[in-house]
């Protein structure tokens, strides 16, 4: 089953226009809308307007009622797991059973630095996400109500001594931005890491970045039906950046529509 996704940017906008394109995006009929997980803007004023994901997150439950809801992805480091997990059990609820819980190790140092949280090095960020992922778990099968439904975990990242391997111990969805013969090599560690922990690599939805929308970048139109490089490789989830503040989603309809061909066949 393919899917087509929308990272909705929560930057240089009101949190009116935020909620207008999560609006928007399910109207369309998107799959998932997610936000993503940082402090600061990450593209042109650096301080310029900006929203926190996990407020916003419960905000687009609370508003929405088909489209799945996520960020991408959260950094460990900004949060206690245990915290993490609770919160995301809570924005399940709000939203019956819709939250895709997105985790990474984290990257900007800005996000770390002034807010106080140690930004280390990447070797001791992998390690926190290592010791995180079974902690949310734990925490999550804890939990009274438990969330509406087992929330699927998507890990982004591509390194592949440590974040595939963790993908393949844990993950529901493997994000990346890797293309062409990058994505088949690194499909084929995930898939040796599958091997060594017993796991059938088939269980993991692959999913890619597509790029933006807006004055950051055009999005590519659709490609033939059944013609994209990537689809063969067997990555399924499709995910279009929308940036604000005009949100441009013109390109949408025309991912969708690929996607209901394919998933008619």
């Amino acid at each position: 089953m393919v899917r087509v996704c929308v990272q909705v940017q929560p930057q240089d906008c009101s949190y009116s226009q935020l909620r207008e394109a999560c609006r928007r995006v399910e109207e369309l009929g998107a799959d998932a809308v997610f936000t993503w997980d940082h402090f600061f803007p990450l593209r042109g004023d650096p301080d310029g307007p900006h929203f926190e994901a996990w407020t916003t997150l419960a905000a687009w439950a609370e508003q929405t009622s088909t489209v799945e809801v996520g960020v991408l992805v959260s950094s460990v480091g900004y949060r206690n797991p245990q915290l993490l997990a609770d919160m995301a059990r809570t924005v399940d609820q709000i939203s019956d059973g819709r939250v895709i819980l997105g985790l990474g190790a984290g990257w900007a140092e800005r996000d770390y630095t002034e807010y106080g949280y140690d930004f280390g090095s990447v070797a001791s960020r992998l390690d926190l996400l290592a010791e995180s992922l079974p902690l949310i778990r734990s925490r999550m099968d804890r939990l009274n109500p438990p969330p509406v439904r087992p929330i699927p975990v998507l890990i982004g990242g591509s390194g592949e001594r440590r974040t595939l391997r963790m993908v393949a111990e844990h993950a529901d969805i493997w994000h990346t931005f890797a293309t062409g013969e990058v994505l088949a090599h690194k499909i084929e560690v995930l898939r040796g890491h599958c091997a060594a922990v017993g796991r059938d690599p088939a269980e993991i939805e692959i999913a890619v970045g597509l790029g933006g929308l807006g004055r950051y970048g055009r999005l590519p139109e659709p490609p033939e039906v059944e013609g994209d490089p990537q689809l063969a490789l067997g990555a399924t989830m499709f995910t279009m950046n929308a940036v604000g503040p005009d949100f441009d989603l013109s390109h949408l309809p025309a991912w969708l529509a690929w996607r209901d061909e394919l998933n008619a066949r």
